[in-house]
């Protein structure tokens, strides 16, 4: 953020943390994943595998900086380091990189004044072709 090179200006312990679920989401004695839903964070989406279409585990969290902004004037990168339990065939677990896909929407306030924001491209450019 706004130049950090060595060390980041903020730094967490977790994505499940920062989302406002410690322990990985985890409820009833470790055995379940619980959803729940709050004022500026929450985890209200769980879509389990279904053996076809869904083939892993897809989670939906929300998380709202209202009550705690985050402030830059220049630039700002977000970075997740994906580390977790994984358990083997024996059944025991093992802590390490994980390969989760990830993705994000990020919103951010405009102060005034402000360069003038380029046209959006036109709606040919814009369509991403999915089907």
């Amino acid at each position: 953020m706004d130049g950090d090179t060595t060390f980041p200006t903020y730094c967490g312990t977790g994505l499940e943390d920062y989302f406002g679920g410690a322990w990985g989401f985890f409820a009833n004695d470790r055995k379940a994943y619980e959803t729940y839903s709050a004022p500026y964070l929450g985890y209200p989406q769980l879509i389990k595998p279904d053996g076809f279409m869904s083939a892993s585990m897809r989670h939906g969290l929300y998380r709202w900086h209202i009550r705690d902004p985050v402030f830059f004037g220049q630039d700002f990168k977000a970075t997740v380091q994906p580390l977790g339990w994984q358990v083997n065939a024996e059944d025991k677990q093992k802590y390490m990189h994980l390969q989760d896909d990830v993705a994000s929407t990020a919103f951010w306030y405009q102060s005034e004044p402000h360069a003038a924001f380029p046209p959006l491209p036109d709606r040919e450019a814009r369509d991403v072709n999915l089907i």
